[in-house]
This record gives C-alpha cells, sequence and structure tokens, in this order.
C-alpha cells in the first residue's frame, strides 16, 4: 500500500492524504505529459503529416498493443473514425479487436505473430500501422512493426523508458518515447499524444 501511495501514515489522516496523493500524482501526470509535447512537438507534425498523406490515398490505419496497450490501441481507432470537427473519420482497426482470431493464432501458430499475421493479410502499402507499448519490448508489438515495414507501411510507434527493442531496432518511422518507467504515467502521455496525432493529422488532410 505505501508503494502505491506514499503519502499515506499510519497515524494521519487517510481521507487526507490520499487527496494529497493523488494531487501529487495528477501533477506528475501533467508536468510529464507537458514536456514531453514540448520535446515532441517538430516530430509529431511530421508523422501526422505522413499519417494524414495516406488517409487522402485511402490507407487504414491499424493499431495494437497488449493489455493496457491494447486498451488504448482500441481508443485509437475509435478516435481516428471518428469525424473531429470539419476532419471526416478514417478507416481504422484495432487488431486486438477480434477474440476468436486473436487466440486461433496465439494457439495454432504463435503469441509473437498474432499481429503480424493479421498485418500480413490485412495491410497495404500506404496504410498505417500503430504499436503501443510501455516497455518498447514486447515481441508481438516488434514483430508487428517488422511486418508494416515488409509491407510498404507507415510505422509509428509509442514505447515508455527509453525505447526498448522497439528503439534500437529502428522499426517505426515515427517513433515516440515517454520517458518514464511508470507504466502509468506512460499510458497517460501515450493518450495525449494519439489525442494530439489525431487532431493534427485531420488539419492536415484538410489544408491539402
Amino acid at each position: 500500500m505505501s508503494a502505491l501511495y506514499p503519502f499515506l501514515a499510519p497515524d494521519g489522516d487517510a481521507a487526507t492524504d490520499l487527496v494529497r496523493s493523488t494531487e501529487a500524482k495528477a501533477a506528475e501526470s501533467l508536468e510529464l505529459r507537458l514536456r514531453v509535447l514540448a520535446g515532441l512537438g517538430p516530430a509529431l507534425v511530421s508523422c501526422a503529416a505522413a499519417m494524414a498523406a495516406a488517409f487522402r490515398a485511402g490507407g487504414t490505419l491499424f493499431a495494437f498493443g497488449n493489455g493496457g496497450s491494447s486498451t488504448d490501441a482500441q481508443a485509437v481507432a475509435q478516435v481516428f473514425r471518428t469525424p473531429y470537427g470539419s476532419s471526416p473519420g478514417v478507416p481504422a482497426i484495432c487488431l486486438t479487436g477480434d477474440a476468436a482470431l486473436l487466440t486461433a493464432l496465439a494457439n495454432d501458430v504463435a503469441f509473437e505473430v498474432v499481429f503480424a499475421r493479421q498485418l500480413a493479410a490485412l495491410g497495404r502499402p500506404g496504410d498505417v500501422a500503430m504499436a503501443l507499448s510501455t516497455s518498447g519490448g514486447s515481441v508481438n508489438v516488434l514483430r508487428g512493426l517488422e511486418q508494416a515495414r515488409r509491407t510498404g507501411m507507415v510505422t509509428v510507434g509509442l514505447a515508455g523508458a527509453g525505447g526498448g527493442r522497439m528503439a534500437e531496432e529502428g522499426l517505426a518511422d515515427h517513433l515516440f518515447v515517454v520517458p518514464s518507467s511508470s507504466v502509468h504515467r506512460v499510458q497517460e502521455a501515450q493518450t495525449t499524444l494519439c489525442h494530439v496525432l489525431r487532431e493534427l493529422a485531420g488539419r492536415a488532410r484538410a489544408e491539402a
């Protein structure tokens, strides 16, 4: 308990301590997101332009990740499919949405290829593959990016800490690393990055 809520004291006011802990975590999250956005501005604009070009050409966005990153990937697909202001939605698919297909691939082939096999079947040159990982080292995510590269897709990677193998192997045309070892903070910042990319890509499409 103390690891999650360091402000809790055995003899303190639990409600007050929880409020202080929540405020501290919120401040930490906000500071990290602002720092990430400040450092990645030009890279975000470049990535959004590449995504907008892909969408103008009829490309589809494929998002994928594991665990909480899978949930974030589903949100990414929903956000990009949904019209935003004057910007229409675009074709966007989350590769963890089909439980039957995922379990078939994991059981009959290997868990490492659950994303790669889907991209091999569905992806086309010029599509966009967005991989989300807090560690940057999930093997199935890396294999997915490799397949996307072979197909000729625009590859976008979001990772935490130092970027892990996703950064080391240079699998993403556009890589966004959140400098934190906290899974929670990384996912919060990645969510912000995805929403920024959606807005910027929408603007780039409208201005073309």
